[in-house]
């Protein structure tokens, strides 16, 4: 039962997602939601009593992944490798969470108007945090010393795009959908863009054991 109750949940957030993010929080219909994922109306308000509240699941299905992501900046003292992991991991998230990044991006342009504090904190204090790591690289004399946030606004533009400007790689690739070698192509071109930029062009360990 408990299983039945968490598929049902997650088919609703990944329908839900797709909903949000191409009529937005006002115009979206709950009974469209759960017409379109095959479930009673009642079923949705059980699981998420209100629409603001499956909205803040949707939020939460992106940005957790988002604050995971930023793990390999605290499990690795070599720049370049935290560096390409947190790229991969970007991209990771464009492929796998397509609409709710859709959300995110969405909700961040109008100003936030939905995004919980607590989300809201979370996310800054991430920011933050990758900063004052990124400095400390630099600091160390392991990286060039560029400006750490405008060095994560590259990062995000750069690996975001693949999910929040969709319709746009469509038009230009000529495909409806990209493979997994063209998101392990675009990881590959960031990583080598950001780390030859920051002066890392290898991991600083490569180059202390060559």
């Amino acid at each position: 039962m408990a299983k039945i109750r968490e598929r049902n949940r997650e088919l609703i957030i990944e329908v839900a997602s797709k909903f949000f993010a191409e009529k937005g929080f006002a115009a979206t219909k709950t009974i469209d939601i759960a017409n379109s994922a095959g479930l009673p109306k009642a079923n949705v308000y059980y699981y998420f009593k209100t629409k603001q509240n499956l909205y803040r699941s949707v939020l939460e299905s992106i940005t957790e992944p988002l604050l995971q992501a930023s793990e390999p900046f605290y499990e690795n003292d070599d720049p370049a490798t935290a560096l390409e992991e947190y790229i991969r991991a970007k991209i990771r998230i464009s492929q796998t969470h397509p609409h709710a990044s859709k959300v995110f991006a969405s909700e961040i342009m109008h100003g936030a108007p939905h995004l919980p504090e607590d989300i809201a904190a979370q996310m800054q204090d991430q920011t933050k945090q990758m900063c004052e790591r990124i400095q400390s690289w630099i600091d160390q004399d392991l990286m060039a010393a560029v400006p750490p946030q405008h060095l994560l606004f590259t990062i995000w533009a750069s690996t975001q795009t693949y999910a929040d400007f969709d319709w746009q790689i469509s038009q230009i690739t000529g495909k409806e959908k990209l493979d997994q070698e063209d998101y392990d192509q675009a990881a590959d071109l960031i990583v080598k863009l950001v780390l030859s930029g920051c002066g890392i062009q290898v991991g600083t360990k490569e180059k202390e054991t060559a």
